[in-house]
């Protein structure tokens, strides 16, 4: 028996097990990420021949691709099972997370990373920023489900969650930019041309780049797939599910083109879908798709990850960088998205849901891929990626061993005679 065969058998099991999990651990306190790291961990500790090679230093582009396509099916199934349309209040919940969560759990997770494990400032700010956006990938279990056809009918905590997954991996760009430039600056550090630079290219235009492109796709697509007089584009009314995928890298390829931010346009692409026939049954068939391939993905990434974690990935670790890990998971993630949704929709626990539940995964990985192929960084490649790694681990059992508990009181405390507080 060689190691391909075991790979083949392994991959058949996934997907029969990406189809039949779901729905055998729902209300279960064990989550799908959680099994095929497993999987993995156990399957590379046989004595096999020929077991691929997972180091991520070695094989930085295959890492940073594979994680981009799983991130970008993700977010066009976040998008399209969203049922609440955009707005300044109806989405506070989403603005708070992104406007002042996000920037101040990087710089809290920065600043820790400096005073915990030393590192210099362009790496500090490189690790934060890769930890900072809650993924869309792992958090199925807090996640909006299928769309609906009303228009409000998402409880605060799975929306929240969903939207700011569906937005954040794009708007993380600029502080992994920001540490490319930091690294690559002369010792004098940034000059007031270079952040004016950062401010207007890296924020400004290509997150306005990214928001446009996303709108006129989403807005050309959805006036095809349900408004075109020619009955061969109105693809609506052939519920072809695999149509998603052609709008998402359509959405994606475009905007980098253009760079722009192409994670930020693939959700807005499909929030614009959506908003084009909101109650149209069209959604479910995309959203089913994408949810479909995003499950065979995630098993893909997971499995491989819980190899790497069972050929040591986490050598490299340190007791400061698994501290800094565990220092983002339990107070700087729950403190800020505390304190950043006072006044806002969400109360009680609904608050303390959407802060906790800030699951960091795959869309880590591929920042740092990317990152580490841009730019060289003063701190051993396999240290950062032990470190992120053991953050992603971290929130992947202690995220999915709470997930459904936690929902399923919430949704308790909702029903008529229950207690929201």
């Amino acid at each position: 028996m060689t190691g391909i065969d075991v790979v083949y058998a392994c991959a058949g099991l996934g997907a029969l097990c990406a189809a039949v999990l779901p729905t055998a651990l729902a209300r279960r306190p064990l989550s799908l990420p959680m099994v095929f790291l497993a999987a993995g961990f156990l399957v590379f500790l046989l004595p096999l021949d020929a077991l691929p090679d997972l180091d991520p230093v070695r094989n930085r582009v295959l890492v940073e691709h594979l994680t981009e396509v799983c991130i970008v099916v993700a977010l066009m199934g976040a998008g399209l099972a969203i049922n609440r349309p955009p707005g300044l209040r109806a989405w506070s919940t989403t603005w708070r997370l992104l406007g002042l969560a996000m920037p101040l759990t990087i710089l809290l997770t920065a600043a820790a990373a400096s005073w915990l494990v030393g590192w210099p400032p362009a790496v500090a700010l490189l690790v934060a920023a890769a930890l900072a956006p809650t993924d869309p990938v792992l958090a199925a279990e807090v996640r909006v489900g299928e769309p609906t056809d009303e228009r409000d009918d998402e409880d605060e905590v799975r929306f929240g969650l969903t939207s700011e997954a569906g937005l954040n991996d794009g708007l993380a760009f600029p502080f992994v930019l920001a540490a490319i430039a930091l690294t690559t600056a002369s010792q004098s550090g940034w000059s007031s041309e270079g952040l004016w630079h950062w401010a207007w290219s890296d924020v400004l235009v290509r997150s306005a780049v990214g928001l446009l492109v996303g709108v006129a796709v989403g807005r050309l697509l959805g006036w095809m797939f349900f408004q075109a007089r020619w009955k061969a584009l109105r693809l609506a009314e052939h519920r072809e599910g695999f149509v998603a995928l052609a709008a998402t890298f359509t959405a994606y390829g475009l905007t980098e083109l253009l760079h722009g931010y192409g994670f930020l346009a693939v959700f807005v692409t499909a929030c614009t879908i959506r908003g084009a026939e909101r109650a149209h049954r069209y959604h479910r068939v995309m959203h089913a798709f994408t949810d479909q391939v995003e499950r065979l993905l995630t098993a893909i990434v997971l499995f491989l990850v819980g190899g790497y974690l069972a050929s040591g990935g986490l050598a490299a670790l340190t007791w400061r960088g698994a501290a800094l890990a565990l220092v983002l998971l339990l107070l700087i993630r729950p403190v800020v998205g505390w304190v950043s949704q006072l006044g806002g929709r969400a109360v009680g626990r609904e608050r303390a849901a959407i802060a906790v539940f800030g699951i960091r995964g795959i869309g880590s990985f591929f920042y740092l891929a990317y990152a580490l192929g841009e730019a060289h960084f003063a701190a051993p490649a396999k240290e950062l990626w032990a470190v992120v790694t053991f953050a992603v681990l971290v929130s992947v059992l202690l995220h999915g061993v709470t997930a459904t508990p936690v929902t399923v009181r919430l949704d308790e405390a909702q029903e008529p005679g229950g207690v929201s507080s």
